[in-house]
């Protein structure tokens, strides 16, 4: 598993004014969108390209498109919605399927409720969003799914993830699979709530409000 923090001033700034508790929910959704754009131009460093012959008004030359079958997009309900616009502005023929997955409150384990993905993923390159990495539980069971299907490669898009969060990713993993995380910040902790800190609350909740 390869981890890595993206650090830019761009970053840096869009992901403190996503920090401020008084961010209203649409400057915080155009900055999760803003935000992902710039993570996912990292982690599609590796996406799978074949050369192209074009003609440019000058010449002939040859260039190179993405690979089929094409990557597969796979936000987690519902949170990582939030970050799918930004992934698709970059990469708009990419395919997108879902997986539902919530945390339990009380075991903090993660449950899956929604599934609307393809049963064979045999050398699909997958891109997971969800923002964030905090026990690691539901990115556990995603890249499971995922690896256990057939997948190439799993790439982890997060906003945030919590120390706590990768080490137990590492520890379930080890060697399995080409598991990639980007983020664009590493936290402190995790609360005893499960949360992280300094985070930025429940990214849900601030993307969409509070469902009761």
């Amino acid at each position: 598993m390869k981890v890595t923090v993206i650090n830019h001033p761009l970053v840096a700034h869009k992901l403190t004014v996503l920090r401020d508790e008084n961010t209203p929910s649409p400057i915080f959704r155009q900055l999760t969108e803003e935000l992902v754009m710039l993570l996912a131009y990292e982690s599609t460093r590796d996406i799978a390209v074949t050369p192209h012959a074009i003609n440019t008004p000058v010449s002939p030359m040859t260039g190179s498109k993405l690979s089929k079958p094409r990557p597969i997009v796979v936000p987690i309900l519902r949170a990582g919605l939030g970050m799918l616009e930004g992934m698709t502005r970059l990469m708009p023929t990419a395919e997108v399927g879902f997986l539902g997955l919530k945390r339990d409150e009380e075991t903090l384990e993660a449950v899956t409720y929604a599934n609307r993905l393809p049963d064979d993923l045999t050398n699909r390159q997958c891109i997971v969003l969800d923002p964030m990495l905090a026990t690691g539980h539901t990115l556990i069971d995603s890249i499971d799914y995922l690896l256990e299907r057939g997948a190439k490669d799993v790439t982890a898009i997060c906003i945030l993830a919590a120390p706590e969060g990768l080490k137990n990713l590492e520890e379930h993993l080890k060697d399995r699979g080409d598991v990639k995380i980007i983020v664009a910040a590493l936290d402190e902790k995790l609360n005893e709530k499960g949360y992280i800190v300094p985070g930025l609350g429940d990214a849900g909740d601030r993307l969409y409000g509070v469902v009761d």
